[in-house]
């Protein structure tokens, strides 16, 4: 599977971070799990998940892969391009952001939610996901430095497990009271404060996903999303920084770990980066029945506005 990386705005970035959770969430919907399963902790009443429809800002939920409790804080509708599904005969002409790779796809609108996780529950996901993933460049034109906001996620709506709860704070997270307040006359009971509203208009160009990358290979389900971070002058030439977000999961039976990494980058100016090396982000993660799911976060420059890897 290829990822193509189109610069559709010149001032277009992106923001956020994290994820954190539990083992055996999904099992125990209405409790969350220390490590080992030592400690259960009833966080609250599981919900029906929705067939059809957005869940709200401020629904309350556990993750169904990494466990982990969040609160929803808004939605975003990304075109999601699955290869596992076969398109018909007719349509024969991809969208251009789904035309590299083994299967030519047209995209989907898929909803994903920027979400808070609660800051107990990222020990508890560290070998399985990065705490600290989603980054955005500074606002310095000359810097390349890198910023992160804890406790962010993006988080696909299958993966919603939502639940309700009486407490008035039930995440703890340090943008939990900026963001939310509590409304017992409200379904779910906690309301967006004028900063959420604020904060993500200021920061919409940062923070929008707009596309999403999926195939299953060899009963290895790889998902991958693009960000766009924006353009920084480096020795009298342009260079233009994107993070990529990638899922491995394991969907079969057997056992397996991840070793190496071989990407080819392609830039639109034509050139050609070969990047490879032992495993991902110094891990060699190991995919098994009980802990199926791994994610990590990972950044590339190109010395063109679009390209693909």
């Amino acid at each position: 599977m290829a990822v193509q990386l189109n610069r559709h705005e010149v001032n277009r970035r992106r923001l956020q971070c994290s994820t954190c959770g539990l083992p055996n969430a999904q099992q125990k919907r209405f409790m969350s799990s220390r490590a080992e399963g030592k400690v259960l902790e009833t966080v609250g009443v599981f919900e029906a998940p929705k067939q059809n429809g957005k869940y709200e800002t401020g629904q309350l939920f556990l993750h169904s892969v990494f466990g982990y409790r969040g609160i929803v804080l808004f939605p975003w509708h990304a075109r999601l391009y699955d290869r596992d599904i076969t398109p018909p005969a007719s349509d024969s002409k991809p969208e251009t952001p789904g035309a590299h790779g083994s299967k030519e796809v047209k995209g989907k609108t898929h909803t994903y939610y920027q979400v808070l996780i609660d800051t107990r529950d990222c020990p508890h996901i560290s070998q399985r996901s990065q705490t600290e993933a989603v980054t955005f460049l500074a606002n310095h034109d000359d810097s390349r430095a890198l910023y992160a906001i804890p406790g962010l996620d993006y988080v696909s709506h299958e993966d919603i497990l939502p639940y309700n709860s009486t407490d008035q704070v039930p995440i703890q997270h340090e943008l939990f009271e900026r963001f939310l307040m509590f409304n017992p006359s409200k379904v779910p009971p906690f309301v967006a404060r004028d900063t959420l509203r604020a904060w993500q208009e200021k920061n919409h160009p940062w923070l929008e996903l707009s596309d999403v990358h999926r195939e299953t290979t060899e009963n290895i389900r790889v998902t991958v999303i693009p960000f766009y971070m924006g353009m920084r002058e480096a020795q009298n030439s342009h260079v233009y920084w994107w993070r990529y977000c990638i899922r491995l999961e394991n969907m079969g039976n057997e056992v397996v770990q991840l070793r190496e990494r071989h990407w080819r980058i392609f830039s639109l100016s034509g050139t050609l980066e070969t990047v490879r090396g032992r495993g991902v982000v110094g891990r060699e993660p190991v995919l098994s029945k009980e802990q199926p799911a791994f994610q990590y976060s990972s950044h590339v420059s190109l010395q063109a506005p679009s390209g693909h890897m």
